[in-house]
């Protein structure tokens, strides 16, 4: 008996999918049922409906046909998905371990060049040769990066959804098709006892000449792919856990339709109170303590609604960390990583808080080794935890998209002015000045404040100065 209760054939077009859909359809006891969840059209065009569930009854409940799938199909059923296909079905499927997964990749300029030439001839299937048609087409660099990039999201999608349910998929290349071998490998992985001797040949490769001979502009498409990072040897790198959310943190003006989304040791002081004197009201009747059920409501309850986070150099951020978590020892402090940057990493950190012997060479001395710390921290070469506080800003506002991304991202050099247009969005031309320093810590940076903290900080931080467009810091 099989593990599995469906499969899903996760390709893209011009994947050899109809190929492979017609070799699993080749075995008895397995039952494939085409693009099942296109938005256009159900299983395959101009057909109304699959296991009796039509378009109209897939649209209303994606699940009841999954469920046919399962329960009515001549074996162990399954269909094709592409990643423009109802993504309602993968928040069921993807972590159900009941569901097998094939994943049917192959070069996307392959796969680029014969879309194109499918969309020129209007031919999408060949099964007699003689009726082949065959056109040049134009190769387009910007519609091909699109077209890379939406198949490689599609696939971490896909990676990271199996990494975090620990399932494994059926790989298969578009070369793989051809082998036999393979397709009975496939069935056993599906459970199915049957094999095959041969290949389904009815279905014939539509452009086997090289791509000289079918892009205009070949010249053009060998410039353009040489120009681009396939190894993406030019990214920044980035070892740090994803974050989540972390709705609970959400702050809401009490009256006023905005949402603040914080980045931990930015100017949450700040923001709060604008908020609270935007609705002239005590910081106390801020709306807090949001769980995404209660954030949901409360976006249905305020139509029109904005969320924005504010975001601080990266190098004043990482001195308010310190500054406030790191050199002092009372209360909301961390005193077990201190405890280790001092004995492990060499900090020279004050035995207790800071007295009169520390003073600003001190001070530059032990944030300078604070800053060396974080740069193996967030490069996953420590044990101690990459703290929201420090963690890069770039990663915690992909973690806000998780749930909901925020509408405006805030420079906190330009609070006074973005903070005063987002107000003006939601109806308030009257939102009221920032007053007031929004970091306290910034006057003890500007008197240690030299190229070498500044290439430091960059250093650590090289994605949150390249997402963000900073500068060297502004004492």
């Amino acid at each position: 008996m099989s593990r599995f209760d469906y499969f899903i054939v996760f390709a893209e077009m011009r994947t050899g999918s109809n190929f492979l859909e017609a070799n699993i359809n080749a075995f008895d006891g397995l039952e494939c049922h085409g693009e099942a969840f296109n938005p256009h059209f159900i299983g395959y065009p101009n057909r109304s409906e699959i296991l009796g569930v039509t378009q109209a009854m897939r649209e209303a409940d994606p699940q009841r046909l999954i469920e046919a799938v399962k329960t009515q199909s001549k074996g162990l059923g399954g269909f094709r998905f592409f990643n423009d296909h109802d993504p309602r079905v993968l928040e069921s499927a993807l972590p159900d371990p009941r569901c097998a997964k094939i994943i049917l990749t192959r070069n996307p300029v392959d796969s680029y060049v014969s879309w194109k030439i499918a969309q020129a001839t209007d031919q999408w299937k060949l099964t007699n040769v003689k009726n082949a048609r065959t056109e040049k087409v134009r190769f387009d660099p910007a519609e091909f990066e699109i077209h890379l990039q939406a198949l490689q999201d599609f696939q971490v999608l896909l990676l990271n959804a199996l990494q975090t349910t620990g399932q494994t998929a059926f790989y298969v290349s578009y070369e793989d098709l051809q082998d036999v071998e393979v397709m009975n490998g496939l069935a056993a992985f599906l459970g199915c006892p049957n094999r095959i001797d041969a290949l389904d040949k009815k279905l014939k490769k539509q452009n086997p000449a090289p791509h000289s001979d079918k892009v205009k502009n070949f010249d053009e498409l060998e410039s353009a792919l040489a120009k681009m990072d396939r190894f993406d040897l030019s990214r920044t790198p980035n070892f740090e856990p994803r974050r989540a959310p972390v709705v609970p943190s959400y702050v809401a003006a009490p009256k006023t339709p905005l949402l603040y989304l914080p980045v931990r040791s930015g100017p949450e002081a700040a923001v709060t109170n604008w908020l609270s004197r935007l609705d002239d009201q005590d910081e106390d009747q801020l709306v807090r303590g949001f769980t995404q059920k209660s954030l949901r409501q409360w976006k249905r309850q305020n139509r029109g609604h904005r969320s924005f986070t504010v975001v601080r150099h990266p190098l004043a951020r990482a001195h308010a960390a310190f500054c406030d978590l790191i050199l002092p020892t009372g209360p909301g402090t961390y005193p077990e990583i201190r405890k280790s940057l001092r004995q492990v990493f060499s900090v020279p950190l004050p035995d207790g808080d800071p007295g009169p012997d520390y003073d600003r060479i001190a001070h530059r001395k032990a944030f300078a080794g604070f800053l060396r710390f974080l740069k193996a921290n967030l490069g996953a070469q420590t044990s101690i935890r990459v703290d929201p506080h420090w963690a890069s800003q770039s990663s915690v506002v992909q973690g806000f998209g998780y749930f909901a991304s925020p509408d405006l991202i805030v420079r906190e050099d330009r609070m006074r002015i973005d903070l005063a247009y987002l107000a003006l969005t939601v109806g308030r031309d009257d939102a009221p000045d920032m007053t007031g320093r929004s970091d306290p810590h910034a006057p003890r940076l500007s008197e240690i404040y030299d190229e070498e903290i500044e290439s430091l900080a960059a250093d650590v931080y090289q994605r949150d100065y390249m997402v963000f467009g900073f500068g060297p810091w502004a004492p």
